[in-house]
């Protein structure tokens, strides 16, 4: 499971020209799942998610989580982060998970991401998504288990 997470002064998704996810403060997620995700891959990145400091305290450092500032989450499912593109010009896709096994893994990270009490707001799996944020910083990290 790989996470890219930008920490966002707002972002929004939408689909069909409407909006179906949209956050202030926070963490813009996008998530990928490869055959070998399970449920534990997705806890241990839950937990890792929840407590990453990467919000400014009073002092201006990188000192503080998603929940110590109250922020929300905006997660959405992005199976071209398992792109691989050392065969040529078209990227592959055979490291992206299945579309079952992707949906399945998404929605419980959503869930267990909700069960830690913060706000999530999510795209929709396998829609043609337009997502639009205000990067923070810019603060961009990757997680990857």
């Amino acid at each position: 499971m790989k996470l890219v997470i930008q920490r966002v002064e707002n972002a929004k998704v939408d689909v069909d020209g409407k909006i179906v996810g949209s956050i202030e403060k926070g963490f813009l997620v996008l998530l990928g799942v490869t055959h070998t995700d399970t449920r534990e891959t997705a806890d241990y990145l839950v937990k890792k998610l929840c407590k990453l400091r990467v919000f400014e305290d009073e002092d201006g450092k990188m000192n503080l989580s998603i929940k110590d500032v109250g922020g929300q989450l905006l997660i959405v499912s992005q199976f071209t982060l398992y792109a691989d593109c050392s065969g040529g010009n078209r990227p592959s896709f055979v490291n992206a998970a299945k579309p079952d096994l992707a949906n399945e893994l998404y929605e419980y990270f959503c869930e267990k991401c909700k069960e830690e009490q913060i706000e999530v707001q999510k795209g929709i799996f396998g829609a043609d998504m337009k997502v639009s944020l205000l990067n923070d910083g810019p603060v961009t990290i990757i997680l990857e288990k």
